[in-house]
């Protein structure tokens, strides 16, 4: 159901042994701070020895960055305004579940890769933060964030990696599903996918 190479990739905007940014200050720097406090996290030493605590810590910083609300609702597209009030809380709580649990199970085994902040684009109340990530293995991809000013802080709404946005991807993968299936079957495909991530 899921593509595993994104969710993977997607890992990657987190766990930096070197991080270079821009010049400047702004969305830039925004990004940066949640990056450096998943390498603090994963750095410390007392934390690798409690699995839980540590991958709380992960999934509360991971919240600081994410518009799990503005997510959920662009991946659902067409199919969100037909949900009721407690539908779709349902649903963000399970979007948001998905992805702390997916990043921080990718992040735990994520190591020695290197993020070169490229530049910040930015209007009124958009922005999007272009980078790109370079692995052990000297492999490279591009990694870009698609933010949202809320209320004064930047949150992301949106990924793209290697041309590939995260937002669309699940919001095809959805629509097939509901299409065929039915709404209750995506709820039921979202909560099986969960529980396997849950664990440390």
């Amino acid at each position: 159901m899921f593509k595993r190479y994104i969710l993977f990739a997607v890992a990657g905007m987190f766990l930096a042994t070197n991080v270079l940014a821009a010049a400047g200050n702004g969305v830039i720097n925004d990004v940066k701070k949640a990056v450096d406090e998943v390498v603090k996290i994963v750095s410390d030493k007392n934390l690798k020895k409690n699995d839980h605590k540590r991958r709380q810590e992960l999934k509360k910083t991971i919240s600081t960055i994410f518009d799990y609300n503005e997510m959920a609702k662009r991946s659902l597209g067409r199919h969100w305004n037909q949900r009721s009030a407690a539908e779709k809380k349902q649903f963000v709580e399970l979007f948001a579940s998905l992805l702390e649990n997916s990043y921080a199970s990718k992040i735990e085994s994520y190591n020695n890769e290197k993020i070169v902040y490229l530049k910040e684009i930015r209007d009124s109340d958009h922005a999007e933060v272009r980078s790109k990530v370079i692995t052990a293995k000297r492999d490279e991809f591009t990694l870009d964030y698609r933010m949202i000013n809320e209320n004064g802080k930047w949150m992301v709404y949106d990924v793209v990696i290697e041309g590939v946005s995260l937002v669309s991807n699940y919001r095809t993968q959805f629509n097939k599903i509901i299409t065929s299936h039915g709404y209750p079957e995506l709820v039921k495909k979202l909560q099986t996918k969960t529980n396997e991530l849950k664990a440390p």
